[in-house]
């Protein structure tokens, strides 16, 4: 093969590359901006927290740790379950983008399966309520 082929082939595996590296920092990192746009319409009271508290211990903690924080893979290939109140989020890290991921899960995979048809969507605004609260206490 002359040079310029190789070149040519060179340059192609480096495109390649980066665009690979780009779709899976963009899988890494997905916001959903339809979803941003939603309001959380449950006031983030006392109640609302104590309410979403309760919930996430029974339904969420078993993955995403009691304090929240994240937990260990479920499976040897999965990756660990995320931290919920730190300042870094996977999926958008408005309110609406919080709610749609509980609810629908996290496709293409669902890792974390939608509770969408489990708990009713007062209830998942009242976990988003509660992670924020402790979001804030954890600061």
């Amino acid at each position: 093969m002359g040079s310029g082929v190789l070149g040519f082939v060179g340059a192609g595996a480096i495109v390649g590359a980066m665009v690979v590296g780009s779709v899976a920092s963009s899988e890494a990192r997905q916001s959903n901006p339809a979803a941003a746009k939603v309001a959380n319409p449950v006031a983030s009271t006392p109640e609302s927290t104590a309410a979403g508290e309760a919930i996430y211990k029974r339904r969420c903690s078993g993955c995403h740790g009691l304090d929240a924080k994240g937990g260990p893979p479920k499976e040897e290939f999965l990756k660990p379950a995320p931290n919920l109140i730190d300042d870094s989020y996977d999926h958008g890290s408005s309110d609406g983008e919080i709610f749609y991921v509980i609810k629908n899960g996290v496709p293409p995979d669902l890792v974390m399966d939608g509770w969408g048809e489990r708990i009713s969507d007062t209830d998942i605004w009242n976990i988003v309520n509660y992670l924020r609260a402790q979001a804030k206490k954890s600061k």
